[in-house]
């Protein structure tokens, strides 16, 4: 299998003919080098800081090394040569000058990719403020995978019966879907080259070795592994580090720094409570997804789909895929889904698994892999009091259609998510 299309290309071209600079952001082997190559690799020459050469030069003297290569560039890993970046910001100034006076269009000069959240949103604020647009990228969405074009997600009702008819039948059997659930969505296993166990074993040692050993004590990369394990354990609960950490044998501290390192390489997305001022009696503790199902379940020790379908945590990771594939094509389309995405629970124990809240109005959604399951929408009287419209919500299923619940919710496929 050949390039496969991202439903984020057309956003990084959009961006490219706003900004001088771009950066495309993600975890490691997402495909951010192939992507950016295969949109600017015929115009733009490339260095990668992964080469111990370049990124030398690039440490020792970051002028002189960014008028060696000349633009437009393309900088891979651009986060471990941080002092570029500043180095940038004087280039773009005075070309936008230059520009200015000869009264000549604006070009995209540099194209930067990394696989830190943290490093480079952080450099970028200090340093590029203004002048690049910021593309986030994860594996591969259910979309991509199969070569479907995407469409914006939205739980509109309306919109989505529009949408099913235009499809027609997209039907996928609940075992196709722990298939999909349990390969996860990095290139390598999606082009076929290898299979998903022996592809995230190694994804796992080459993110401790490349990604992490830098950011923890010497000595504690046993108890690392250890702690990814145990976190991918909790995927779709309500992170409580006292826990994790009890199991690990850490103290709380260290918990929560080893989860910004999972939070700022991408690995795992933190779903908050929605709330207001009106209730405190709601939960505040935000619920954890790894945003990789494939790896998620390398890490819980599942060894084949059929196992993961049959297991005690099959609600959860189908609860994982779905949250990730509706985060994934949120961040495709340029938005961030922490301001649309959101989950309910209040100590009455009252609980929603995900709420899209836009325009002042809240469209509650259940993930259940039952095709018929018990009064799902029972708590969604709760949400009235937040004094918001409350629209016609979701009840996510393995089911084949569209199809009407009651007047709060309609079943919806999960075979339709980002099609």
């Amino acid at each position: 299998m050949g390039y496969i299309t991202r439903t984020a290309e057309q956003l990084i071209l959009k961006m490219g003919q706003s900004f001088p600079c771009l950066a495309v952001y993600g975890p490691r082997q997402v495909g951010k080098s192939t992507t950016v190559e295969h949109l600017f690799g015929a115009e733009f020459r490339k260095v990668t800081l992964d080469d111990l050469q370049d990124r030398h030069a690039a440490l020792q003297n970051p002028r002189e090394f960014l008028e060696s290569y000349g633009w437009p560039l393309i900088i891979d890993e651009i986060q471990k040569a941080p002092d570029l970046l500043s180095v940038i910001k004087q280039n773009v100034d005075e070309q936008r000058l230059l520009w200015l006076k000869n009264n000549r269009p604006r070009e995209l000069m540099y194209v930067l990719t990394g696989s830190s959240r943290y490093e480079l949103r952080q450099g970028i604020a200090e340093s590029l403020a203004g002048r690049c647009g910021i593309i986030e990228l994860s594996s591969f969405s259910r979309a991509e995978k199969y070569g479907r074009p995407a469409v914006k997600f939205n739980p509109d009702l309306n919109l989505l019966l529009q949408r099913e008819r235009e499809l027609g039948s997209v039907y996928c059997a609940k075992s196709a879907v722990f298939e999909d659930i349990f390969a996860g969505g990095m290139p390598e296993i999606c082009n076929g080259a290898v299979s998903p166990v022996i592809y995230h074993k190694s994804y796992i040692s080459t993110y401790l070795e490349k990604d992490v050993t830098k950011l923890i004590a010497a000595g504690s990369e046993l108890k690392f592994r250890n702690f990814l394990s145990v976190t991918a354990l909790h995927t779709a609960q309500e992170l409580h580090l006292d826990t994790i950490a009890a199991t690990v044998g850490i103290d709380v501290r260290t918990c929560g720094s080893w989860l910004s390192i999972l939070e700022s390489s991408g690995l795992v997305f933190l779903l908050q409570p929605f709330h207001s001022n009106l209730s405190r009696r709601l939960i505040k503790a935000p619920k954890l997804y790894f945003m990789d199902t494939g790896l998620c379940a390398q890490l819980c020790g599942w060894p084949a789909a059929a196992m993961l379908e049959r297991c005690a945590m099959n609600g959860a990771f189908f609860e994982t895929y779905v949250v990730s594939e509706i985060i994934k094509n949120i961040c495709a389309f340029g938005e961030d889904p922490r301001q649309s995405l959101f989950y309910y629970r209040d100590i009455d124990k009252k609980e929603i698994d995900l709420l899209y809240v836009k325009e002042q109005i809240i469209y509650p959604i259940e993930i259940k892999t039952n095709l018929s399951p018990h009064n799902p929408t029972k708590n969604f009287g709760v949400l009235d009091k937040f004094k918001l419209k409350v629209a016609p919500g979701l009840i996510i299923d393995t089911g084949d259609k569209l199809r009407p619940l009651n007047k709060q919710a309609y079943s919806y496929p999960v075979s339709l998510l980002g099609l």
